[in-house]
């Protein structure tokens, strides 16, 4: 790797740690500069004096100061110039993966390896690279890998221009960017090789802690979003005018927000409403929220920061909260996946080896510590006074099931539920991307359970047909994941006792009013016994 920085005087002194931040005594003044975190918590502006080991050095009002690199961009004509060339392994896309996990992805990475990655600023946009060094840091450079914050849509614009061989990014690529991609010669983009899940993350509707507002209705959300609500006392908060802030059109963030209303509340998706607050990324909302009591917004679980996150009221007024079962699970209705895509025509060594530990049970820890959610599997309790077994014996609800209602409240108290949901690509027998990563993640967990543990493949249906037709279909689903757990497995659990069965329409956890809440009804729980 080389590195040419510009623009750079040399020479500091002592310096005294104050809140992260040091403070340094005055040197010479270049021009002004502002440097600005992702994360929305630091915001200084003053002379530029240097940049050394990968710190900002610039002159304020209260003193120079000195800012490590990695988490701020550098905005202004005095910022340094970087010139890189040499690097191995190109990684580029959403903020909240670029700055969020690549980091910590490649220090674990680095140390599963017994090496250790360091990093080095290496533009004012807060690109950097980090080398891998063999022998905790004292042995041969094993790889470099450069990470660029840009957005999801540009990290598949970089791929399809081979400008980068690791793309990231907090939505599914479309089939239009698959396609474009596919005509580079990248191969298909929906090829498991190719399109990599390592985290999932709650979106996270957030206002100020002030705000006595605590919960929102879908419906609700969508006239705020849909430009029909405007202020607060029509939600049940103070009277007051509503800020609204968004990401921008092309962000991931934005799209994952406005393609669930559009498909649950509003007949398209929302466009950015006039006087609409936009923010440059996740840390930035969080920030503007946290400064007006009338704001509201929406971060990854990561940027929720000291503001509140609100609770979701769903088509039939059932309460959802992004804790991490329900987010595992699919039932919080603003999840979404991470991925890493690579090309099919780049094969070097060390990408295969980034993408092999991002998707490893070795990986997990890292993922919790950088505030995301593994792919592992939770356990939760299945009592008789849960909000599941208030639904069985809630003969109200328009889809009620007596028979089958009834059968699985008997078996409830038995077996705890796992996290590993199963469910089928519209119209077909085929899992979906998710599903098929479950089955090697439940395959896992399973291999650790005491011989003779009972295991129930249990599968549910909508509410569309007759009772008696949809338990025998959700019975086949059951069966059809039993199917392949074992094809998957072969002898490996041998030792665990594992059945299918189905209870039709008991037990709905979306709506069946709407296509998103039939989608979510139409799956195939995990239950272990207790």
């Amino acid at each position: 790797m080389t590195l040419r920085i510009g623009r750079i005087k040399s020479n500091t002194t002592s310096m005294i740690a104050l809140l992260g931040i040091t403070f340094v005594p005055a040197l010479a003044t270049a021009g002004e500069v502002t440097l600005k975190s992702s994360d929305g918590t630091v915001n200084i502006t003053g002379e530029f004096i240097e940049f050394t080991d990968n710190n900002y050095i610039i002159e304020t009002p209260s003193g120079p100061v000195r800012v490590t690199g990695r988490q701020v961009n550098c905005e202004g004509a005095s910022c340094p110039e970087f010139t890189l060339t040499d690097v191995d392994i190109r990684l580029a896309g959403a903020d909240v993966l670029a700055q969020g996990l690549a980091p910590l992805l490649l220090e674990g990475f680095a140390g599963a390896r017994e090496a250790k990655a360091t990093a080095t600023v290496v533009s004012g946009s807060g690109e950097s690279v980090f080398a891998v060094v063999d022998e905790d840091g004292f042995g041969a450079e094993l790889a470099n890998y450069l990470v660029s914050p840009t957005s999801s849509g540009g990290a598949f614009q970089s791929l399809a221009s081979k400008s980068i061989d690791i793309g990231m990014s907090t939505r599914r690529i479309s089939p239009s960017e698959a396609e474009e991609l596919g005509q580079t010669g990248a191969g298909d983009m929906f090829d498991p090789a190719q399109e990599h899940i390592v985290a999932l993350d709650s979106l996270v509707m957030i206002v100020h802690p002030d705000n006595p507002v605590s919960e929102l209705s879908y419906q609700q959300l969508g006239g705020i979003y849909g430009g029909f609500i405007k202020n607060w006392a029509e939600v049940g908060g103070n009277d007051a005018p509503i800020t609204l802030v968004e990401r921008d059109a092309g962000a991931g963030t934005r799209t994952e927000l406005a393609s669930t209303l559009a498909g649950r509340i509003l007949d398209q998706v929302p466009p950015i409403q006039p006087g609409a607050v936009v923010g440059a990324n996740n840390g930035t909302i969080s920030q503007i929220v946290s400064n007006d009591p009338n704001a509201i917004g929406y971060v990854g679980n990561f940027f929720v920061r000291g503001n509140k996150g609100l609770a979701l009221i769903n088509e039939c007024g059932r309460r959802q909260t992004p804790d991490a079962f329900s987010v595992r699970t699919e039932e919080y209705a603003l999840h979404r996946f991470l991925y890493l895509y690579t090309r099919a025509d780049v094969t070097a060594q060390p990408l295969a080896d980034l993408i092999d530990y991002a998707v490893s049970d070795e990986a997990g820890a890292v993922i919790s510590k950088a505030g995301f959610i593994d792919l592992g599997i939770d356990r939760r309790q299945q009592s008789l006074d849960s909000e599941r077994a208030k639904i069985l014996v809630d003969r109200d609800i328009e889809e009620y099931d007596a028979e089958n209602s009834l059968a699985m409240l008997s078996e409830l108290e038995n077996y705890d539920r796992l996290s590993a949901t199963f469910r089928f690509e519209t119209g077909s027998r085929q899992l979906t991307p998710r599903g098929l990563l479950n089955i090697e993640v439940l395959t896992e967990y399973l291999e650790d359970q005491p011989e003779g543990t009972k295991v129930k493949l249990v599968g549910f249906a909508d509410s569309v047909g007759n009772i008696a037709n949809n338990t025998v279909l959700s019975r086949g689903r059951a069966e059809r994941v039993l199917e392949t757990l074992q094809d998957f497995a072969e002898d490996r659990l041998s030792g665990i006792e594992l059945t299918a069965t189905g209870y039709g329409e008991a037990a709905p956890v979306g709506c069946n009013i709407s296509d998103n809440g039939r989608r979510l009804n139409r799956r195939v729980e995990v239950w272990i016994e207790n």
